[in-house]
């Protein structure tokens, strides 16, 4: 008898039938191998690119949603909208305190402005009365003798720097540069004025000089055409 009447059924080409790879492979066994593939296949995306087995698709942080960002109240029948949220008025002693502080920019910003004109008004009219009646300031002259004709010409041309002064600061042309020269002039008065002892003018002359230092330090000033 030959080797093959001992062969079990189902032997081809050297296998039985559930044979693989030298074992028998039963049913059952199988089975549980096509359990393990299914396991390990990954599953098919869902529609539109999200793979619901993989978390990390899903951004459910409960922090990034604001509850702010979602109204889920139902709206009741004859219910108004809701109003938006406003701030809080300001308090009065606020509100004033920032009225204050807008008054003193304005007034920071055009008080150089007012003294400037002011300043120029003053020497327009002594550069004004100097040049119409010169005899009559002839005795602020120093060293000079009021009754010559020198101290004439001398007070004519102080009046017409003062004029020329004022009207080149009322006009906003090169203020500071006036400021500086009618700072100069008005010390030059109030030391002339000073030899013979302090008095009410010396005094006025004083504060007016100290307008004019004042203005030359204003480097920013508004109604200039030239600075």
């Amino acid at each position: 008898m030959s080797d093959e009447s001992h062969r079990p059924a189902g032997w081809a080409g050297g296998r039985g039938r559930g044979w693989a790879g030298g074992r028998l492979r039963s049913p059952l066994g199988r089975r549980e191998e096509q359990v393990i593939t299914q396991a390990a296949t990954p599953a098919d995306p869902a529609p539109g690119g999200l793979d619901l087995a993989a978390p990390a698709d899903l951004d459910l942080a409960p922090a990034e949603l604001a509850p702010a960002d979602f109204d889920l109240a139902p709206a009741r029948p004859g219910t108004p909208p809701a109003r938006p949220h406003t701030a809080p008025a300001p308090a009065p002693a606020t509100r004033w305190r920032g009225q204050a502080e807008r008054a003193g920019d304005l007034v920071a910003e055009w008080a150089p402005v007012a003294g400037r004109v002011l300043l120029g008004l003053v020497l327009a009219w002594f550069g004004y009365h100097e040049l119409t009646s010169p005899g009559q300031w002839t005795g602020y002259v120093p060293v000079i003798n009021e009754a010559s004709q020198l101290a004439i010409v001398a007070v004519l041309v102080h009046g017409w720097v003062l004029f020329m002064l004022a009207v080149a600061l009322i006009a906003g042309i090169a203020p500071r540069i006036s400021a500086a020269i009618a700072s100069v002039l008005l010390l030059e008065i109030v030391i002339s004025l000073s030899v013979s002892g302090l008095s009410d003018t010396s005094m006025r002359d004083v504060g007016v000089l100290g307008l004019a230092v004042v203005l030359t330090g204003c480097r920013n000033q508004r109604l200039v055409l030239r600075n």
